[in-house]
């Protein structure tokens, strides 16, 4: 904890999880924050926007919205008087004429290795992709998105099983802690912002329900990193053609299948689903999945072995 920290007004932006951690790692090192500016209330369908609100008002700091950049809300800022503004996670572009108004600019905490993963998913991005490293950037924001220059970057390591709310949480603590040895250095003009290169910027969008869907003529680690990036929301999910009856099924655990013979795996075709050692096993276009927990549409989530005994017929189907 810093007991003394340098004595600045900050006006923080944020509305996830991600940015409760920064709040709450600036509120606890004795920052002065004059307020905090998050997503309007009709969009906080998830815990993560609330937590954000409630972390605020849990230590009487002003909460408000802006539902858009206008003269109004720009007053609004103004009137505040920032020295320094901190964006995390905050899913809008700050104009310019925001960006202008506090003296120490407005500092970005984003949770990628810049420029790698610019865009609002990126730590879902790297697990997508398969990397085996990310991080967490501070930038001093522009107009356009993460383009602006680099004050601090540091790198994190993590394993082929890690999901994305375990990663999570530990860049969002890396973050926080990047983000308190940044502060001070910026305010004490210690630290030359450096260019990114735009040579190695890479983008990632809005997670949409639909991404979740398997495709199963995906190798198996590509099936399981996207059943680990997209823990808890949307899930992945598949459909199961029961006679007449296209079923929708969300697939709440699974693992890759080890140590199996490529020449047994070849009798099957994608998306088949066949029974090994007790296990309810997928073939993928390469390699194969293992089910270990599954929901059916409208009902509770259920062991596999218990979903067998209930669908015995399920073995040898293709997944769609």
């Amino acid at each position: 904890m810093i007991k003394d920290p340098i004595k600045i007004n900050i006006l923080f932006f944020g509305a996830s999880f991600f940015a409760t951690s920064i709040l709450k790692g600036l509120i606890e090192n004795n920052y002065n924050i004059i307020s905090v500016v998050t997503q309007k209330e009709e969009s906080e369908k998830k815990s993560s926007f609330l937590t954000v609100r409630k972390v605020a008002q849990e230590k009487k700091i002003n909460v408000f919205t802006i539902e858009k950049f206008n003269e109004k809300s720009i007053k609004q800022i103004e009137d505040l008087k920032p020295d320094l503004i901190i964006v995390a996670s905050y899913g809008k572009i700050i104009p310019q004429k925001v960006l202008d108004i506090p003296g120490f600019g407005i500092i970005n905490v984003h949770p990628s290795l810049l420029p790698k993963f610019r865009g609002p998913s990126p730590i879902q991005n790297a697990i997508l992709e398969g990397e085996e490293e990310t991080g967490s950037t501070i930038i001093l924001m522009n107009e356009k998105m993460d383009e602006g220059d680099i004050l601090d970057q540091k790198k994190i390591s993590f394993s082929p099983e890690e999901t994305y709310p375990e990663l999570l949480q530990r860049i969002s603590q890396l973050s926080s802690e990047l983000l308190l040895k940044t502060i001070p250095l910026w305010v004490r003009r210690e630290i030359t912002p450096q260019k990114q290169d735009e040579t190695k910027a890479t983008y990632c969008q809005l997670i949409e329900r639909l991404d979740g869907k398997i495709n199963w003529s995906e190798n198996a680690q590509e099936i399981f990193n996207r059943f680990r990036a997209f823990l808890p929301w949307p899930g992945v999910f598949t459909y199961w053609q029961k006679n007449d009856s296209l079923l929708r099924m969300k697939i709440h655990q699974m693992k890759i299948l080890e140590n199996y013979e490529k020449i047994f795996l070849e009798k099957f075709q994608e998306g088949e689903v066949f029974s090994s050692e007790e296990k309810i096993v997928v073939k993928t276009g390469e390699g194969a999945i293992v089910l270990e927990e599954i929901q059916m549409e409208g009902k509770n989530k259920i062991k596999a072995d218990d979903f067998l005994n209930g669908y015995p017929d399920f073995i040898g189907t293709v997944l769609r």
